[in-house]
């Protein structure tokens, strides 16, 4: 890695980084089985993803008229964690282009964090299983400093420079959680069209909309030099700026 790190690109993990729905929808169907409860699917899976497992595990239980009360939601939830640790990367998969595009990014002198609303230790676990962890400065959990996205604090954390210090970061990530605590925290903004959002990507109010990983490292470069006097598209290439 460079000495001397350009700034810090935090990506976000699950539905950006990699696809990790399938292991997440095993899993819960599993679970709900358990429960006596109908299983929610791949899909139903995948418009759950984004809040943490808590929350993933909450909301399947909710479509089917179960809320538990704290006591009774604790032991669901440990349930849940203990089948899924052991199945973290059975069929996850990083999304196509970005270990190359991680690759590019690092060669250009950037320092690169996970922020994710996934347990740092089961992140860390699907980095390395998947050969990724080590383009990684750091992974930062909702354990890792008890915030958690969208508070804008989960990413400022990640960064060893304040931005209103000169330092430059963008965020790269496919949900509204991600734009959102981006948008507070007062950073630019790539949403990815690949993974799980709920509006749709082009609908988050993004910066910039990633297609595919190979735009990634491009667009990083474009909202890491853009100001509020940019032009409303960057370089003659038409991507969409939305700068605030």
């Amino acid at each position: 890695m460079p000495g001397e790190f350009r700034g810090t690109v935090i990506f976000d993990l699950d539905g950006t980084l990699v696809d990790s729905a399938p292991d997440l929808a095993s899993v819960l169907d599993d679970l709900l089985l358990e429960q006596g409860l109908a299983p929610v699917g791949l899909e139903g899976t995948r418009a759950l993803i984004g809040h943490g497992i808590a929350a993933l595990v909450r909301g399947a239980l909710a479509q089917q008229g179960r809320v538990p009360d704290e006591a009774g939601f604790a032991p669901v939830l440990e349930r849940f964690l203990h089948l899924y640790a052991g199945r973290l990367s059975v069929r996850t998969r990083p999304y196509p282009g970005a270990v190359e595009a991680l690759a590019v990014l690092r060669k250009q002198g950037w320092r690169l964090v996970v922020c994710t609303n996934k347990r740092e230790a089961f992140a860390r676990q699907i980095l390395n299983d998947l050969g990724l962890l080590a383009s990684f400065e750091l992974v930062a959990g909702p354990d890792t400093y008890g915030v958690a996205k969208p508070d804008p604090e989960h990413l400022m954390r990640t960064l060893p420079h304040r931005p209103d210090a000169g330092y430059r970061a963008v965020v790269v990530g496919d949900s509204s959680v991600d734009v959102a605590a981006a948008h507070r925290a007062g950073l630019p903004v790539v949403a990815v069209a690949w993974g799980y959002a709920s509006p749709a990507a082009a609908e988050l109010g993004a910066d910039l909309l990633a297609m595919n990983f190979g735009q990634v490292p491009e667009m990083v470069e474009a909202l890491a030099g853009a100001d509020s006097s940019a032009s409303p598209t960057y370089a003659g290439l038409g991507w969409p700026l939305n700068l605030r």
